[in-house]
């Protein structure tokens, strides 16, 4: 029994120690980001609702209600104007409808700025505006979004959708974080909170059995790691126990062991046109899936393959990286490589549990506020500190 004691004690100091770090790094965060915070909050209490069924295009098999975009590298044939579209990886075709995919990310953008702002004041007019959007998008007959991905990254002349689209969806991550964070205000109902979750959860069904929900969750790079990323993020909203018990064993057992190889690099990402880009983007999902998925019974922050791969590694392998892009051993990205890096979610969550104070003085310097369309498609959380609390 004095062994056991003993054992409980020492379990007791570890989490109590990891929790002031993560309070000494949100500090640090909440000084370097305030200002942009409540400018951000300002300009999010002027913006009225728009959802999917804002935009149409006449190439959609949906309805208006339905999310529709198409795939960013496909461009028409110049051997044949009519015919379906050709691939040029890494090439994004600027005439493609992402109408719904930009309106999304500016329903995550309104979303992230109010919650985090409602953390640093406690001030409910950011609640009840933000109420006004996740009703437009989720509850209001006239204006929600199906729970579905059924119409994303369509191929004009090719199909109709894609299970690859799913990552779209990335974005709807920080609006699932900010209703876990306006759930503790009085101007957030119950009622809402429950028709918001039955949104979720009825997608993460569709995610979850829907033959491209299976394939995007097969996939053996980036969108495999997303697909986890987004269906934990979603379940930990919906309290779905045995989805985020899959996600940790999918992270343990799927993603890092066949994802990464022995330096800490993802071989897949690093074969792409765009590799840089590419492993950022890769590294923050699994990053993310840590932080989200972590607890003290599932430590996956510290979790290492019997082959000595971890997210640690990760973060370690890409780093230098970063601090100085001009030693990046392979060519430069086809496109965007010089909007990369910007301040990297993996930065300053890496900081927060393995105290790496360069990683996070690192971040500091970096852009917080990018504006590249590409950049932010690829960059889902923008408001650490809504993810640490």
């Amino acid at each position: 029994m004095r062994c056991f004691n003993f054992f409980v004690g020492i379990c007791l100091l570890v989490i109590q120690h990891t929790y002031a770090q993560e309070l000494s790094v949100r500090d640090e965060v909440v000084a370097v980001l305030h200002d942009q915070i409540m400018k951000d909050a300002t300009w999010a209490l002027q913006q009225k609702p728009v959802t999917v069924t804002a935009y149409t295009s006449s190439r959609s098999a949906g309805s208006i209600h339905d999310f529709y975009s198409e795939g960013d590298y496909w461009w028409p044939n110049p051997d044949d104007s009519t015919g379906p579209y050709i691939q040029r990886d890494g090439m994004t075709n600027p005439d493609n409808f992402v109408a719904h995919r930009k309106a999304l990310i500016w329903f995550s953008k309104i979303i992230g700025a109010l919650a985090s702002a409602y953390l640093i004041t406690h001030d409910d007019q950011y609640t009840q505006h933000a109420v006004s959007h996740v009703t437009a998008w989720f509850i209001s007959p006239q204006t929600r979004m199906n729970p579905n991905l059924l119409y994303a990254q369509a191929i004009s002349g090719r199909v109709t959708g894609r299970g690859i689209g799913i990552i779209d969806t990335i974005h709807l991550m920080e609006v699932a974080q900010g209703v876990l964070v306006f759930e503790n205000s009085p101007s957030f109902s119950e009622n809402v909170a429950r028709q918001v979750k039955e949104w979720f959860a009825d997608y993460l069904q569709w995610l979850t059995t829907h033959e491209y929900g299976i394939t995007e969750m097969n996939a053996k790079n980036n969108h495999g790691t997303c697909w986890v990323m987004q269906v934990a993020s979603f379940a930990k909203l919906t309290d779905n126990q045995s989805l985020l018990d899959f996600c940790r064993d999918r992270f343990k057992n799927v993603l890092l062991p066949n994802q990464m190889d022995e330096h800490g690099g993802f071989p897949l990402e690093l074969q792409r046109t765009k590799p840089y880009g590419y492993s950022l983007f890769n590294l923050d999902a699994m990053v993310m899936i840590c932080q989200i998925l972590s607890s003290t019974e599932n430590d996956l922050w510290n979790y290492t393959t019997p082959d000595g791969k971890s997210v640690k590694k990760g973060i370690e392998y890409l780093y230098p990286f970063i601090k100085d892009k001009s030693i990046w051993p392979l060519k430069p990205d086809v496109m965007y490589w010089d909007n990369w890096p910007v301040a990297q979610p993996f930065l300053v969550f890496g900081t927060a549990v393995f105290q790496r104070q360069e990683w996070l003085i690192t971040w500091k310097k970096l852009d917080h506020q990018p504006d590249t369309e590409e950049v932010i498609r690829n960059l889902p959380i923008r408001n650490p500190l809504i993810w640490m609390d």
